[in-house]
């Protein structure tokens, strides 16, 4: 179980270093919005090529950073049942949510854009827009985030099985039972 923690680790830093980095692409999404915002209403100019640069670089945000999103259990969950569920019980619905659904989507998904990527890398492809950008670097987004989901989701359910063997603290149940002292 060591080493699987230690992998666990590995690929928590590889989505945090990751999360971070991309996180920065908002702001020169946003800059780039307000420049383009500018020129636009200034100069009565503007650039499909800019326009798409910040959905490239939102859609990398987002998709990039999705591990990380999951890493600090930032998903969004409706936990109508769940939370009423004791924490042993909740590990079992991570686990099992996490073998037959976060990684067979994943999974699939990387299956079938990965075609998409490659012809779209071989044909050259470029955006409709007059003056788009080529397009299969935001398509290889998609591969490359599920992919680092995917990795995520493998570090996760090592985590919870370590938790339910005890190979690691619970740091929920800890931090639950220190909110109940309170």
């Amino acid at each position: 179980m060591s080493g699987l923690l230690t992998l666990s680790r590995a690929v928590d830093a590889i989505s945090t270093f990751v999360g971070k980095a991309v996180s920065w692409l908002l702001l020169a999404a946003v800059l780039i919005s307000a420049v383009n915002a500018t020129t636009r209403k200034l100069f009565n100019m503007s650039s499909n090529a800019w326009l798409e640069a910040q959905w490239y670089l939102f859609s990398a945000a987002f998709l990039l950073a999705a591990a990380w999103t999951l890493l600090s259990s930032e998903h969004v969950k409706v936990d109508l049942i769940y939370g009423q569920l004791p924490r042993r019980a909740q590990l079992w619905i991570e686990i099992l949510g996490t073998l037959f659904f976060l990684m067979p989507f994943c999974l699939i998904t990387i299956y079938l854009s990965w075609p998409i990527v490659v012809a779209k890398y071989t044909s050259g492809e470029v955006s409709n827009n007059t003056g788009g950008l080529i397009l299969w670097p935001v398509w290889a987004l998609i591969p490359a985030g599920f992919g680092l989901l995917a990795l995520q989701g493998l570090s996760e359910l090592i985590k919870r099985i370590a938790i339910l063997t005890g190979a690691l603290p619970d740091a929920v149940a800890i931090a639950d039972a220190e909110a109940k002292s309170l």
